[in-house]
């Protein structure tokens, strides 16, 4: 049983809960299921008539406790988004795999992103009814302002995963016009709704990290406090290896998002979904209160690898100990 915490009990608004479909998002996301399947969109969708949830989806979008400042961010995550990308000119520039991913940390170092990455695409990480024609895929990672975060659920924090999703935006956008400009074609995957694609495993797949107990990923620079988006392309990207760090048994034995989750979401052992044994996160119990507080973040915030300066330094400390 969790410890106590500031935000319980919680009670979900009755006029969300009335809002619900009548089919579990565990039962579409392949809780139990044994048979590997490609995942369904339970939620951001692009159009939420398509998906069960729409209604709660939309619902999302009333509950800002400050307007002023929510309007003020969208406004300007709009005119990241509103920018036209430029047509596939000339032809295609060639260059070795390996210096194509090498070019690409220009990115980082010039503050668009912190984290970046290239695999090759598997249609299993599409949603099911969608193919995606690009071979390559390109993650990006950007890092959030850990003074921010961890004032979850406050809508302080809410407005910084909005930043940073303007900013993954931004950084998707940008490599997509360069791509195009070297005569390849591109495309770029925007958070929270990313269409066809998800996010996650082609990001544990480069080399990011590994899934944590709390449904995110988990990387040994930035913990959880990161949001993603990505480019899909066909040029011709050396992919960047998986990695682990020892995060997968450091989460077995860690109770600190389990505890810190208002709604006792987040469950102490791994679960079958879709046919793979995996944390998985209760979204009939996580969605109302995410829903309330824009996002909460709370188990972003407390992650022990969020923290500044920790995540490298436990990550040495698990690999040392592998060793021994």
């Amino acid at each position: 049983m969790p410890r106590s915490n500031p935000h319980r009990p919680y009670t979900p608004d009755p006029d969300q809960m009335a809002l619900r479909p009548n089919v579990s998002g565990n039962v579409i996301n392949g809780l139990g299921e044994a048979t590997k399947r490609r995942p369904k969109m339970v939620y951001w969708a692009p159009d939420p008539d398509d998906i069960p949830h729409g209604e709660m989806q939309r619902w999302f979008y009333t509950t800002r406790p400050d307007e002023a400042r929510f309007r003020a961010m969208a406004e300007w995550r709009a005119g990241i988004y509103d920018v036209p990308l430029p047509k596939v000119t000339g032809p295609p520039a060639h260059n070795t795999p390996e210096a194509w991913t090498e070019a690409l940390l220009q990115f980082v170092n010039d503050g668009s992103c912190e984290k970046i990455g290239v695999a090759d695409m598997d249609q299993n990480w599409a949603y099911a009814g969608h193919t995606i024609p690009q071979s390559k895929v390109i993650v990006l990672g950007v890092h959030h302002d850990y003074d921010a975060i961890s004032q979850a659920p406050d809508p302080t924090a809410a407005l910084e995963v909005l930043h940073q999703y303007g900013r993954a935006a931004k950084a998707a956008k940008d490599i997509t016009a360069w791509l195009r400009g070297l005569g390849h074609g591109a495309e770029p995957v925007t958070g929270p709704m990313t269409g066809a694609l998800t996010l996650i495993p082609p990001a544990i797949a480069c080399g990011f990290g590994e899934l944590g107990k709390h449904g995110s990923l988990i990387t040994p620079e930035f913990g959880s406090s990161f949001r993603l988006s990505a480019v899909l392309t066909d040029a011709p990207f050396a992919p960047t290896p998986p990695r682990t760090h020892g995060i997968d048994d450091f989460c077995a034995n860690c109770r600190i998002c389990e505890d810190a989750c208002p709604p006792e979401a987040i469950a102490p052992h791994k679960q079958t979904v879709r046919g793979t044994r995996k944390w998985y996160v209760d979204f009939d119990a996580c969605l109302p209160y995410f829903i309330e507080n824009q996002g909460c973040a709370i188990c972003v915030a407390v992650c022990p690898w969020s923290r500044p300066g920790v995540g490298l330094n436990l990550a040495a400390k698990l690999e040392r100990r592998a060793r021994r």
